[in-house]
């Protein structure tokens, strides 16, 4: 509709739209570009509220020129976080639910906006590198679509994500290797056999489904700015666009302002844009990746150095966690709030609690977790915790208050 074609996010040279990913004149990595003006005149905050009750809702800033096909991905739920929100000390804290996407996956945004694109190029094969939720998403949408899918991904992956791949009839390619070994082989098979890869030769298109989580939040806060979002990074395109999209937002004219702090969460086994971050450094460095956050294993994550410019150009922050904070914090929000979130969610829960008891993220402020996938995906991380649990020989009602009073489970808690 109002994209005018791609150009460099470092040099700001401009081409026309096609499946490319990598400037002609520096290398630099490409982005859709926009007529702004135009978007402004042509679509306003009502436009949008009429929408579909999908990301497609936002067409006017997103690269399409066809009607879009696919699953309806997005406009999932963004609710109050009290209970949780008390623990953390966090007296406005709101947890936006993107495990209920298609695939229970934010993946899903981008692969919808990908798929669009693939099909408008006249590709028949889609395809991804990944780390698990990126596979299912391309499996699911490929199918949806009628394309030929494969996916490839490290070998030692959750066994669920890999079966969340496969059931919608994608070629699964599992590599003995970390993801960037895995991306560099995409890249080659791309270039050799001419595929559409949603996050390489499609990725300009692929990372701007990104950013309409954080219009979705403004939306669904009465066309308000958070003062904090925390977001799980991997290629780290998430929290990249959701600093794009509040620029947008503003120049289009609907948010009056962009203050939202961004806060980037990693953990500890692999956290390059956090540790850049907390040294003071310009560059990422890239690290060989060892956590149980297996959807956050990127060691050289594609959009590091920008994430990085977001994050201090908005005034936020950035946080790690432990695997055992990974694990505590999975836990911790499914019994406050009722979400089974993934790893990538127990370390956004975990960096916020560090991050509260820091005062980094203040009492008084609104702040949004992005919780971006299903823990029903992740439940190898959980092997070593222990649940409460009664076990009973025979459905006896003398047995089961036995078991009960043994148990003491029932101490403390008013009769």
């Amino acid at each position: 509709m109002f994209e005018t074609g791609l150009k460099c996010r470092h040099c700001g040279q401009e081409g026309a739209i096609g499946p490319h990913y990598v400037c002609t004149a520096c290398f630099g990595p490409l982005e859709v570009a926009y007529d702004y003006d135009a978007i402004r005149r042509g679509s306003d905050r009502t436009a949008v509220e009429r929408g579909p009750e999908t990301l497609w809702r936002y067409r006017a800033l997103l690269p399409t020129r066809r009607n879009p096909a696919g699953l309806e991905a997005g406009w999932t739920p963004l609710t109050r976080a009290d209970r949780l929100g008390k623990v953390l000390g966090l007296n406005d804290l709101w947890i936006k639910n993107d495990s209920l996407n298609p695939t229970y996956s934010f993946k899903d945004r981008n692969v919808a906006v990908a798929t669009n694109a693939a099909l408008e190029m006249g590709f028949d094969t889609f395809a991804c590198a990944s780390t698990g939720n990126l596979a299912g998403s391309v499996g699911a949408f490929a199918a949806r679509a009628g394309l030929r899918s494969f996916v490839v991904v490290p070998s030692d992956l959750e066994p669920a994500k890999l079966t969340s791949a496969s059931i919608y009839g994608a070629t699964l390619v599992t590599v003995d290797g970390n993801y960037d070994a895995v991306n560099r082989l995409c890249t080659q098979i791309a270039d050799e056999y001419g595929w559409a890869f949603a996050n390489i030769n499609l990725r300009p298109f692929y990372s701007e489904g990104s950013k309409t989580m954080i219009f979705e939040i403004v939306e669904q806060l009465g066309w308000t700015a958070p003062d904090a979002v925390v977001i799980p990074m991997a290629g780290a395109s998430l929290l990249t666009k959701s600093y794009k999209g509040l620029l947008e937002l503003t120049r289009v004219g609907w948010l009056e302002q962009a203050k939202t702090r961004l806060v980037g969460a990693q953990p500890e086994g692999c956290e390059p844009v956090v540790r850049a971050y907390r040294d003071g450094e310009t560059e990422v460095t890239p690290v060989v990746p060892n956590t149980i956050a297996k959807s956050l294993a990127i060691g050289s994550p594609a959009d590091g150095y920008y994430a990085l410019q977001a994050i201090r150009a908005s005034g936020g922050a950035a946080a790690s966690a432990s695997d055992e904070e990974i694990v505590a914090g999975i836990e911790l929000l499914a019994t406050t709030e009722g979400i089974f979130t993934e790893t990538a969610g127990g370390t956004v829960v975990a960096a916020a609690k560090t991050l509260s008891e820091q005062g980094v993220l203040r009492p008084d402020e609104r702040i949004v977790l992005a919780i971006t996938g299903c823990g029903l995906k992740t439940l190898d991380a959980l092997a070593g915790l222990q649940f409460p649990t009664l076990h009973l020989t025979k459905a006896n009602l003398s047995q089961f208050e036995a078991a009960l009073e043994e148990s003491e489970l029932l101490d403390g808690v008013p009769a």
